[in-house]
């Protein structure tokens, strides 16, 4: 075993190995994880000491997404040999895995003091300081990267996520096609030009994506992103059937990578109904953190929320962080969630939302009073932001069901929103996220204020002064001329929220009509009722 005083690029000498510890090394490189791991502990039992093989048992946790336990692991190997630089490299990667992007920086930093010259750090290092919010340190890491090395088409399409996200979108359409001249099959690179929703492409681009689907050796992964893409294109030109069928092939594509129940979402709310009652919300009244910091924008993906979110940014008093991860992370932590929230103390209650407020600090760059955290998911966590949060704001941005979930549809998502990828399943999430909102406007001590995304579309000076009155905050012109605010914005809405308010997003879906029976039987009466609520 290294001592701490062996050199800081110390490794382990692989040819020292016992057989079973070569065997288990080429069944993970194999990626037959299930040899490997029966290899791996039955070295270990006998030498638990051998950091090579704990880092391998690291990896293969981490490939099956137990990243806690790869995490723990990798602690171990390093206190056993504190100079061991992959182990340390592999540990950034998991604690980025894991949304701690804060830490995987800090592990960085020793990692790229060992290795100067290693343009995987760097890359890894790039795309955590965006995740905080470092979106400067970012982009002069990804230079640096594209410098030395500027054949890279995965860092190209990085370095265009990043552009793209601090509203520089002629630099980042340059870095997608720069992506594109290198690896023309590479279909995010062409959906990221696609989710711009400002980019119209060409016969030959058009020609292009077919081309690259055509062929044998196009992975799954690229053929999906080149159907949502050319859903797009096409949809751009008028050719609404072949646009749905490209669209409807993503779907399916993707459909098959995920897993989704909705059964479980229904079963979700129905329990958080059940839990979350006016008496249970006066039992614990006065508990929690009293902090009014966080607004929290939530509803369903492309309902408005990003537009919501840019007009509060404009606002003096207002800083706009993005889509956080913290609630979720927190709600995990709940056993038996959501019915064990009611096991919770007062003293366990304000400790959450103490804790949510540290982590949300790492992503704000301002001394404004109040933030934003727009997560549109975070809706079936409202009872648990109320409980911990108690005055903090919630605004539920809500958006036709019809025209709302034909643009989930039609957007491919680099994570989450299992949901989206069938009509129906859809739908029913829809039908869900609109029954749980409802229950709680009536079971909830300041209930969330809702904004229509139509109305704001329509009357957008009236409503944008309700918002603020919501919110208890002052009319500020600014907040009118949101698209003049200069902001990261991450989500697939960036660009649309640097124009002026829109109606195109209103009537989108009716070219589509013909083809969305699943999604309206789904749906059912929420349908007709919208903008108000079914009654049961």
């Amino acid at each position: 075993m290294p001592s701490a005083a062996s050199t800081r690029t110390w490794q382990p000498d692989s040819r020292r190995w016992p057989p079973a510890l070569i065997d288990a090394a080429l069944a993970l490189h194999d990626n037959r994880l299930s040899e490997a791991e029966p290899l791996l502990r039955q070295h270990l039992k006998a030498d638990p000491f051998d950091v090579a093989a704990i880092r391998m048992l690291a990896e293969l946790a981490g490939r099956i997404g137990r990243y806690k336990d790869a995490e723990n692991l990798l602690r171990r190997a390093l206190e056993l040999a504190p100079d061991f630089t992959a182990a340390r490299a592999n540990l950034a990667i998991v604690l980025y895995r894991l949304n701690r992007p804060a830490e995987a920086i800090a592990e960085l930093d020793l990692v790229t003091h060992d290795e100067p010259d290693h343009l995987g750090h760097a890359n890894l290092k790039a795309a955590a300081f965006g995740r905080i919010g470092g979106f400067d340190e970012a982009i002069a890491l990804y230079e640096a990267i594209l410098a030395k090395a500027p054949d890279q088409p995965r860092v190209w399409m990085s370095f265009g996520h990043m552009l793209k996200t601090v509203g520089r979108q002629a630099d980042g359409i340059a870095a997608y096609r720069r992506t594109i001249a290198l690896a023309p099959a590479m279909g995010e690179a062409w959906w990221s030009l696609a989710n711009l929703k400002t980019v119209r492409f060409g016969a030959d681009d058009i020609g292009a994506m077919q081309a690259a689907l055509a062929r044998d050796d196009t992975s799954d992964e690229d053929r999906f992103h080149l159907d949502f893409a050319l859903g797009k294109a096409l949809e751009d030109r008028g050719e609404a059937e072949s646009a749905f069928d490209h669209y409807a092939r993503g779907n399916a594509l993707r459909r098959t990578k995920i897993v989704y129940d909705a059964d479980e979402t229904t079963a979700f709310v129905d329990q958080s109904i059940a839990l979350f009652t006016p008496d249970f919300f006066a039992a614990r009244a006065e508990q929690g953190c009293p902090a009014p910091d966080p607004i929290f924008i939530l509803g369903m993906p492309r309902a408005g929320s990003t537009l919501v979110e840019q007009i509060l940014s404009s606002h003096s008093l207002v800083e706009g962080t993005s889509e956080l991860p913290d609630m979720p992370t927190l709600a995990r932590r709940i056993d038996d969630y959501p019915a064990g929230v009611a096991a919770l103390s007062a003293d366990a209650l304000h400790d959450m939302g103490v804790d949510y407020l540290k982590r949300a600090a790492i992503q704000r760059r301002s001394d404004k009073p109040y933030f934003i955290d727009k997560l549109p998911n975070n809706w079936a966590h409202a009872g648990l932001i109320r409980l911990i949060l108690p005055n903090a704001k919630i605004i539920d941005a809500r958006r036709h069901p019809i025209a709302c979930c034909f643009s989930n549809f039609k957007q491919h998502f680099a994570r989450g929103q299992a949901f989206s990828y069938v009509l129906d399943d859809m739908g029913r999430y829809y039908r869900d996220y609109v029954r749980l909102m409802s229950h709680f406007g009536e079971a909830m001590p300041a209930p969330p204020y809702r904004v229509i995304y139509e109305a704001m579309v329509e009357d957008t000076e009236a409503q944008v002064r309700a918002l603020l009155t919501a919110c208890g905050l002052a009319f500020e012109p600014a907040c009118l001329a949101f698209h003049e605010t200069e902001r990261a914005v991450r989500t697939a809405s960036s660009e649309q929220v640097r124009q002026p308010i829109f109606r195109d997003g209103i009537e989108a879906w009716t070219g589509f009509d013909a083809w969305l029976d699943p999604l309206r039987a789904a749906l059912g009466d929420v349908i007709d009722a919208y903008p108000v609520v079914p009654t049961r």
